[in-house]
């Protein structure tokens, strides 16, 4: 479990030409805009912020919604264009988006996706929880919370720090008291959220 001396995990900025800011989007080719937009404004409360011709085939409409902290994600969607279901793989092929959630609605969010009619996965990673379902092309959705309360500019720090923490112990993978040791080893102080009991999520989604 030894850290690869090639590519070392760490927050450090690496020695590259340019460093990037941030996300500002990612695009997924959708479906169709009344589904798309029953699923990521109705039921995941995304804002539709923008509608717009896709640029480069003015016969597609561009969808761009705020994910809950300006940044967004947009879908190319054409009204003849029905929603598939089926998890397409291979290289390249996106394996998953996944979305934060307040630690408090995580209840609730499971609550939500029943009444929907959306089947979905609860799973204690380790480091964070998480819920796993399906949007309505079939791309897995995961929707992750914190088990303890973690400042977005430390957070790359703190995980880093679990790595470290964790080849130390030479653990398979990083577990809740690898964060938790992290943040007490930064000089944060560890606040846990409440969280219900979830299976541990080794081996895959099912």
């Amino acid at each position: 479990m030894s850290n690869d001396s090639r590519n070392p995990v760490t927050a450090e900025l690496p020695d590259s030409p340019f460093h990037t800011t941030g996300t500002d989007h990612v695009t997924i080719w959708g479906s169709n805009e009344e589904e798309t937009v029953a699923f990521y404004r109705d039921l995941l409360g995304m804002p539709l912020v923008l509608r717009q011709p896709n640029l480069d085939d003015p016969s597609q409409t561009h969808l761009f919604f705020d994910t809950g902290d300006g940044r967004i994600l947009t879908f190319f969607v054409s009204d003849d264009r029905p929603s598939a279901r089926g998890q397409r793989g291979g290289v390249g092929a996106v394996h998953h988006l996944c979305f934060s959630v307040d630690p408090e609605e995580y209840e609730d969010v499971m609550q939500s996706l029943e009444d929907a009619g959306h089947q979905y996965n609860v799973f204690d990673r380790g480091i964070f929880h998480s819920i796993y379902t399906s949007d309505n092309n079939g791309l897995v959705i995961e929707l992750s919370t914190d088990k303890y309360e973690i400042p977005d500019e430390r957070r790359g720090e703190v995980l880093a720090k679990a790595q470290q923490l964790r080849e130390e112990d030479g653990a398979e993978y990083a577990k809740d008291e690898h964060l938790r040791n992290a943040i007490e080893a930064v000089g944060l102080e560890v606040v846990a959220h409440d969280l219900p009991e979830a299976s541990a999520g080794v081996g895959g989604v099912e």
